[in-house]
């Protein structure tokens, strides 16, 4: 990349921000020139950014390009009628944009770009015999967030590397997907990131697998759920645990008035019994209609794992007012008596007995109903969300919770797209074969928020050196001629990656901006220095300084460049 003196830096350091910015590796990308907030979920990239930028995008072109992945760019803005294909739009909802053009043509932002590069297969390949085929972009999204938070953690406008593939059938797609699964890992690795894959559900983006790559961060977003005895881990919203139930012999079931008791921590406390011993039913909206879902009072209801069951988006719960209008009560739902609505019970509410439900009336719950004798359904399956205190399915080790922040995901997407979309080619013997897709997506906005969350201190960030805007620091101190000179000469030698401090500052103020700015290694040549031979050679990951002969610099250099530092939290690791 192009050299750079620090005078002619556009976005110097700042020494403080807006008292509003909540997460302290924002902050440090603020003021150490790297973004600039435009409002609430909207950046602008500095150059400094852009050049980290740059480094984590030609990691990634390496990785891609190692599996045959060639790169295009799909359009940001696209027709809505390939959403409306799909079935997608109505699922996004407020999140995307929809305008239209002076043709009254319907077009929207696009959240993200499955359909997009299903068009782009449609309009280029000719034949089955094409695939498979792997393609991959650079490219802005933009969602109309709801709360954007933690600066380039979540925004309205963000950047991804999209990539996806078309394989022949689903057998071609298992054997492929591992290997872009192995170039996440190295990807990641190369960035100096310990990532946590996790099984994940497959939300809007359909398909039948998905992975999710979580990084443990106290500002996530998501809760992992991992076992500490085997190598089990899933998305909270997704994971399978071993749920205790009590069972007992059913007892009369009983009308009891509970006034005002709506919730089940009120109820709870009203009837002085653990959650464990009753039911929670609620309404959720699907794209065919509604469904009712019965948890017990200790768990919550995975919409993922509903979503999973019923082969359908789960939409979202169904309103007080929806509630009224289908002549349920709402604080009082119960599963007793519904024949008009398709009832899906969770495994522990169909093993535990004498459960207290709702009455379906005003004030009114029922106690010791049993699943079979009070209640029944065909739809009996696993649909709570597991806690941290729940075994392992797999091992029975135990497992515990963490709060994470997923950078990238991987779906099997199958002929989920193909299908709806009628993307299809004309087999030998006359039938149609619909791809296999997979989706393979890295949040660059999200690494770089994630990198800066996790390697910083109290002074500044500390980038992992393959990924800093540059891996040297150079400056002088004292007026001497001779400092002055050696200073450029060392300069034309190693400029590459070498940002050159010119400025007329003293050297505590350069100190500071260097350590912000998270630069790995710093030179300084004194006149001291310079009577012994020598240039002081500082580590922003140890904040050691050892001092090195002038005529060693240039081999010292090369053998710093032939390896990736990492911040450990305690000194310098390789990554």
């Amino acid at each position: 990349m192009t050299p750079m003196r620090y005078t002619e830096i556009f976005g110097k350091t700042l020494r403080h921000v807006h008292h509003g910015v909540k997460s302290q590796g924002f902050a440090y990308l603020i003021r150490g020139g790297f973004v600039r907030p435009h409002g609430n979920g909207l950046f602008s990239y500095l150059p400094l950014g852009m050049r980290v930028v740059r480094n984590i995008k030609k990691i990634i072109r390496e990785e891609m390009e190692s599996l045959n992945g060639q790169e295009v760019m799909a359009p940001l803005v696209n027709p809505q009628e390939i959403w409306e294909k799909s079935g997608r739009d109505r699922l996004i909802g407020n999140d995307m944009i929809h305008f239209t053009d002076r043709t009254r043509r319907n077009l929207v932002i696009a959240p993200s770009h499955e359909e997009a590069f299903v068009e782009m297969i449609r309009t280029s390949l000719r034949s089955y015999r094409d695939l498979p085929i792997f393609l991959y972009q650079f490219q802005h999204k933009f969602r109309d967030e709801e709360r954007p938070r933690y600066g380039l953690i979540r925004g309205k406008e963000f950047m991804m590397k999209d990539a996806y593939s078309f394989h022949r059938s689903s057998s071609d797609l298992n054997n492929f997907f591992p290997r872009v699964f192995n170039a996440y890992m190295k990807i990641f690795d190369r960035c100096g990131l310990e990532v946590k894959p996790a099984e994940s559900g497959v939300g809007y983006m359909g398909g039948s697998k998905a992975y999710e790559f979580m990084i443990p961060c106290d500002i996530g977003e998501d809760t992992m759920i991992e076992c500490s005895n085997c190598d089990y881990r899933a998305n909270k919203n997704v994971a399978m645990g071993l749920k205790e139930f009590h069972a007992a012999g059913p007892l009369e079931m009983e009308e009891i008035a509970t006034p005002d008791c709506t919730t089940m921590e009120e109820l709870s406390r009203f009837l002085e019994v653990g959650k464990e011993h009753l039911a929670k039913t609620m309404v959720f909206r699907t794209l065919s209609g509604i469904v009712m879902a019965v948890v017990r009072g200790d768990y919550e209801v995975s919409r993922e794992k509903l979503a999973q069951y019923l082969g359908e988006p789960v939409l979202d719960i169904a309103d007080e007012n929806e509630l009224r209008r289908m002549a349920y009560v709402p604080g009082y739902l119960s599963p007793i008596g519904m024949s008009d609505i398709k009832v899906i019970v969770d495994t522990t509410v169909a093993k535990s007995s004498n459960l207290v439900v709702g009455g379906n009336r005003e004030g009114v719950h029922i106690k010791n109903a049993n699943f079979g004798r009070d209640f029944e359904s065909n739809h009996v399956v696993d649909i709570a969300m597991i806690k941290g205190e729940n075994r392992c399915l797999q091992c029975g080790g135990e497992l515990h919770e963490e709060r994470s922040l997923e950078i990238a995901n991987i779906f099997k997407l199958q002929d989920f797209y193909s299908r709806s979309m009628e993307l299809y080619f004309q087999e030998e013997r006359g039938g149609k074969l619909y791809p296999h897709m997979g989706s393979y997506g890295i949040g660059i906005d999200r690494l770089i928020g994630a990198m800066a969350e996790k390697y910083h201190d109290r002074r500044g960030l500390i980038w992992p050196s393959d990924i800093a805007p540059f891996r040297f620091f150079l400056m002088g101190i004292g007026k001497s001629i001779s400092v002055r000179q050696k200073v450029e000469a060392i300069y034309q030698e190693i400029s590459e990656d070498t940002l050159l401090d010119d400025r007329k500052e003293s050297p505590g103020v350069k100190f500071q901006d260097a350590e912000l700015m998270g630069i790995p290694y710093r030179i300084v040549v004194s006149a001291k220095r310079l009577e012994e031979g020598e240039v002081e050679l500082f580590s922003r990951y140890n904040r050691r300084s050892t001092a090195v002969k002038i005529d060693r610099l240039s081999e010292k250099i090369e053998e710093l460049r032939r390896h990736n530092a990492v911040y450990t939290g305690r000194g310098v690791g390789n990554g």
